[in-house]
């Protein structure tokens, strides 16, 4: 995959391939914006549905780009049905890899993204469901994130609570949870990253207390600075991604942007 949507000159939108993470991007207008925004989709879905958010980002001024996750859209290596038989059969052992692989790629597209653009300013991280899980996750990782919004997201990976089949992890699985998840690598995160959380307060797939814990395990350090650990919770909405839940996360990026 590679190209642009307006030409190599001045191009606003395109895509490519980045060592073997398939991408695309959206730019804002002016090319004054220096900030980068990394928002990444759902299980099962993939970086080409998100192009219309991608817009509304750069719209907003940032530079913005979606990969494909782990084995998701042009990094599939099955049908969708194996795909989905693989994850009804055991979803731990399939889906905690697909998290932890993802978010360790964020650091190589951060990199790609300020040399590829010539960015300068803050880097911004979320997504939805599984994307948001990556995002924080991803913040971890990488200490350029400055803010993450996960939108029905969660970061204990072992839900409690919630209405999904029970599975087992393999020796693997719980190698990557042990290395990524959010909740149980608290420490990872004392530089104390801008974090929004937009759960659904009816939740059962993806409980929102574990927002709310997480918050209770990093209390010391945000104790200084509570308004960067944010947990909104839409009354009414289950696993589902709305309207309101992109539009905040689009005005938590805005008030963490640099200030220029």
């Amino acid at each position: 995959m590679g190209g642009n949507e307006q030409g190599e000159n001045g191009a606003r939108s395109g895509g490519e391939n980045v060592d073997h993470i398939p991408l695309i991007w959206e730019r804002p207008e002016s090319d004054a914006g220096g900030d980068l925004v990394v928002w990444l989709p759902g299980l099962s879905g993939s970086k080409d549905k998100l192009r219309e958010h991608l817009r509304l980002f750069a719209d907003a001024g940032f530079t913005a780009v979606s990969y494909d996750p782990y084995e998701h859209g042009d990094r599939m290596r099955e049908s969708r049905e194996a795909f989905r038989h693989k994850l009804d059969a055991n979803k731990r052992r399939y889906f905690w890899p697909m998290i932890a692989l993802t978010a360790e790629e964020y650091p190589r597209v951060i990199d790609w993204a300020f040399e590829r653009f010539g960015l300068d300013g803050a880097v911004l991280a979320g997504g939805i469901s599984m994307g948001g899980d990556i995002a924080v996750a991803a913040a971890g990782i990488d200490r350029r994130i400055r803010a993450v919004a996960a939108c029905i997201s969660t970061p204990d990976w072992l839900r409690p609570g919630t209405d999904e089949a029970p599975s087992e992890p393999d020796t693997y699985a719980w190698n990557c949870y042990r290395r990524c998840n959010p909740l149980t690598n608290a420490a990872r995160y004392a530089h104390a990253p801008a974090i929004r959380f937009l759960n659904g307060a009816q939740d059962g797939h993806v409980p929102p207390d574990g927002a709310r814990r997480f918050r209770e395990a990093l209390a010391d350090v945000y104790a200084a600075c509570p308004e960067r650990f944010v947990v909104t919770e839409y009354e009414g909405v289950a696993h589902a991604f709305t309207e309101a839940m992109l539009r905040d996360a689009l005005a938590w990026f805005k008030s963490h942007r640099s200030k220029r």
